[in-house]
């Protein structure tokens, strides 16, 4: 669980509450059904239209990411690639299987049966980083499509407080109808700022941060299984490796 993001939502949420109290609003005003509709289902459709149908239900499938993120731990990765470094060396390539048997990452399980396969550096290579840029570049189409949200929100935003005073302006002569429209003019402007700042926009970076860290935890797998199929030494290996450790 990722603490950091709970503050930090429950913090903005918080304080721009507090700050409406005190200046003497009342929590309920700022809850608009009609503004919410137009602002969530425009942003939504916007969204829809743009996106294929796999790329915007992968970016929902990835929001549990920003609550509970994949660990990655480089330091504990560095040591299990010493280790395979070792047992290569001792005992060959294959002493490596049952190890690819039982990783629970597919990159590293892919990495590890193809030196067990005997492939080339070459090929080894080569499939690596096709798999690893693919990864990459899946998962932050993903985080693109919180981000393109974070864009179309503030301008359905203004479109629902467009709407809204057009009401208005229909109701003069009632006051009631009247007040009923300016509140959905100002509230869809709201809806429209809040969502994409307090809401669209952190997820993305946070998705794409995510994804860094884990292109950062695969290059490195990356190095190290090439530097075993080198027949580097374990210990050159570490202190190769050990660069990474400043991403943690």
């Amino acid at each position: 669980m990722d603490r950091l993001s709970i503050a930090g939502l429950l913090v903005a949420i918080f304080a721009i509450y507090l700050g409406f109290v005190l200046e003497g609003g009342s929590i309920g005003a700022l809850f608009e059904l009609p503004a919410l509709i137009i602002v969530v289902g425009g942003t939504l459709g916007a969204v829809m239209l743009q996106s294929s149908s796999r790329q915007f239900y992968h970016a929902f499938a990835l929001l549990k990411w920003v609550f509970t993120p994949p660990r990655y731990d480089i330091e504990e990765g560095i040591e299990k690639i010493v280790l395979w470094a070792s047992k290569s060396r001792e005992a060959g390539y294959l002493a490596l299987e049952n190890i690819a048997l039982d990783e629970e990452d597919t990159y590293t399980r892919k990495g590890l049966n193809l030196l067990v396969d005997g492939a080339d550096i070459e090929n080894i290579s080569a499939s690596l980083e096709l798999d690893l840029e693919i990864y990459r570049e899946h998962n932050l189409r993903s985080a693109n499509v919180f981000e393109s949200m974070g864009g179309y929100s503030p301008t359905i935003g203004i479109l629902g407080a467009v709407l809204g005073l057009i009401h208005a302006m229909t109701n003069l002569t009632e006051p009631e109808m009247l007040g009923q429209g300016i509140a959905t003019a100002f509230i869809a402007t709201i809806y429209g700022v809040g969502f994409a700042n307090l809401i669209y926009l952190p997820v993305a970076n946070k998705i794409k941060e995510i994804v860094h860290q884990q292109t950062m935890y695969r290059e490195m797998i990356f190095e190290g299984l090439i530097a075993i199929a080198q027949g580097e030494n374990p210990h050159a290996i570490e202190n190769k490796l050990s660069a990474f450790r400043l991403e943690q």
